[in-house]
């Protein structure tokens, strides 16, 4: 998310690592207590705001049959890096730092289409299906939580999923920001993820080609490439939220039938790379530097 807070998952195929085996009840720890925003907790002032919904009256997502959304699931690129979304769910177990991202995505669409509510038991991954459900497990307390994904993210080296304020708050990180956690997808018996591929657009169904900045010459930052132009929007207003320090515009242009965001143009290359260095340092990725 991204959201980020929404922020890159290892390949679909990743090992599987081995059985978890969880502490007993006594070595459990107990979920930390909502922490203020003004005691530093939260990047960018990212926690509940001033009524939160009180986390521990929400229920784990439940798991039910949904068809596949038509764009969510097709391959894309970010900051250079391609992900491949997985057509239809099958056992995925996966370990790495699950992060969360809160108010400043709450309200903003998912790539579902979804507006994220950082409420809901919800969460965002490079490449399970959209929708699908997960189980996530905070390997350092034994605490498990069911969400459901509806968003893309995190686009960082280290994290593996971003999980919504709720979430986080149940399996109790969110004072740490991230923890060693581990996901298991969940099949839904009778549903299209346990073998259907997942619907692709005919060509009549193609998305309508966005409006394209004029040919401004030039050097440029490449943020993202995308198959649909839904995510390729999102992933925009993300960037352009989370960095908002940013002076040149956000280019959306369909080349090569991808959705592809541009930054720039830049006077010289040394300028772009100023930029991307800031670029890489928030969101530790990297931009593609590119002329055109």
């Amino acid at each position: 998310m991204l959201a980020s807070g929404c922020g890159t998952g290892p390949p679909r195929d990743t090992p599987d690592p081995g059985p978890y085996q969880p502490p007993t009840r006594a070595e459990k720890s107990p979920v930390t207590s909502v922490p203020s925003p003004r005691g530093g907790a939260y990047y960018k002032d990212d926690g509940p705001g001033v009524n939160p919904v009180d986390p521990a009256t929400v229920p784990d997502a439940v798991p039910k049959r949904e068809p596949l959304h038509r764009f969510a699931n097709r391959p894309y690129e970010v900051f250079g890096r391609s992900y491949v979304p997985m057509e239809r769910l099958q056992p995925f177990r996966q370990r790495g730092m699950g992060s969360w991202y809160g108010r400043r995505y709450h309200g903003s669409n998912t790539s579902s289409g979804e507006p994220y509510d950082m409420y809901a038991m919800s969460a965002a991954h490079p490449t399970l299906p959209i929708p699908s459900y997960a189980r996530v497990t905070n390997l350092v307390t034994g605490n498990s939580v069911v969400v459901r994904v509806n968003d893309r993210g995190p686009f960082h080296s280290e994290r593996v999923i971003d999980l919504s304020y709720t979430a986080a708050w149940k399996l109790g990180y969110v004072d740490a920001g991230s923890v060693l956690v581990q996901v298991d997808s969940i099949a839904v018996e009778g549903g299209p993820q346990q073998g259907a591929p997942a619907p692709l657009a005919t060509r009549s169904e193609q998305p309508l080609k966005p409006p394209v900045s004029g040919e401004m010459k030039g050097i440029y930052l490449q943020l993202g490439a995308f198959s649909a132009q839904a995510n390729a929007e999102t992933f925009r207003t993300r960037v352009a939220r989370d960095l908002a320090w940013l002076t040149e515009p956000i280019q959306l242009r369909l080349l090569d039938g991808l959705y592809k965001l541009h930054l720039g143009p830049y006077r010289s290359q040394d300028d772009a790379r100023r930029v991307a260095e800031r670029i890489r340092a928030e969101f530790e990725v990297a931009p593609v530097l590119l002329q055109r």
